[in-house]
């Protein structure tokens, strides 16, 4: 009777803790996967941001700076 009652609470602990890693595996796989889905969301994101546009200046006439000012400050045109 008392080799039944080791065995039974041996097979428990066993259990008990194959219980647990298989949890703690579970629970590593969905903050992985959730971090990863993030991850890509943001790489997604940033990589449809559009590129900043830059003014350029004509060039056919080539014009000189003015500078004036107005009473309230100095303006000056490039």
């Amino acid at each position: 009777m008392q080799n039944i009652r080791s065995l039974f609470i041996a097979l428990a602990g066993v259990t008990v803790f194959a219980a647990m890693a298989l949890f703690t595996v579970s629970l590593t796989l969905a903050v992985g996967g959730i971090l990863t889905v993030l991850m890509v969301a943001r790489a997604i994101s940033l990589r449809m941001k559009p590129a900043p546009v830059r003014a350029k200046a004509k060039t056919n006439s080539q014009r000189e700076m003015r500078i004036w000012n107005d009473g309230r400050g100095t303006i000056i045109d490039l």
